[in-house]
């Protein structure tokens, strides 16, 4: 799950296989934003963050890298992804963001989609990508942050030893995704979640009117999108 992506210019969006995926369009076309800067293709991909695993298997499945691991805290996430996912280029493992449980230089690039404003320290996740990271690899990174915030971690990122590639602000494409799938969210929401926690469930999806969502039309949030290379 993540809060999806939309272009805003008219151009073509991604084609994608079976009726399934098409239902998930926003939540995928916000990986395929973040994994397309890493050129994934015939390279060796680390997801950081990587959740109930839809995204990782996007990439292993659509952009033919090759081979794809999906990295997440959670040990009942991970073993729902592999169990769920089987792509022979494409495995699954627990691990934590800032003590990533790789050797030095074994990845191509790696990407992060709308997880690491979770993380208790940045500046300890970005110096794992970095050590992860082969000469030359790719850092793409998404998410959301509070317009207050962005300073500290503009200074992170400044002082990581990564070279910024491209940045760009997302925010008007989240919400244009948002905008494409808050009746969904809403259905879910009211068919699952017992009524007393449904707020919490509203801003957790950020549908319309939610705290999340408001906090994006007015400013005091903002999702950015970064493109790093290591040297």
């Amino acid at each position: 799950m993540n809060y999806g992506y939309a272009p805003l210019n008219g151009s073509m969006p991604i084609e994608l296989q079976s009726e399934e995926d098409e239902e998930d369009r926003y939540f995928i076309q916000l990986y395929h934003h973040a994994a397309q800067s890493a050129d994934p293709n015939g390279k060796r991909i680390l997801e950081v963050g990587s959740g109930r695993g839809g995204g990782s298997w996007y990439v292993a499945s659509y952009l033919n890298p090759a081979h794809m691991t999906g990295l997440d805290y959670s040990e009942n996430a991970v073993g729902l992804a592999n169990q769920f996912f089987n792509e022979d280029n494409l495995d699954y493992v627990q691990g934590d963001a800032e003590s990533l449980p790789f050797e030095a230089e074994t990845f191509d690039a790696v990407i992060n989609v709308e997880s690491s404003h979770c993380y208790g320290s940045m500046e300890s996740f970005v110096g794992e990508v970095k050590r992860v990271l082969k000469p030359g690899g790719i850092f793409s990174w998404v998410d959301l942050r509070g317009a207050d915030d962005v300073d500290a971690l503009e200074t992170v990122f400044k002082h990581s030893g990564l070279t910024i590639v491209k940045e760009e602000v997302i925010t008007e494409n989240v919400l244009k995704a948002l905008d494409g799938i808050t009746n969904r969210k809403e259905k879910a929401i009211s068919q699952f979640v017992p009524g007393f926690i449904r707020s919490a469930f509203n801003d957790f999806a950020a549908v319309k009117g939610s705290r999340i969502y408001n906090g994006f039309t007015n400013g005091r949030l903002v999702y950015l999108s970064k493109v790093f290379q290591k040297n």
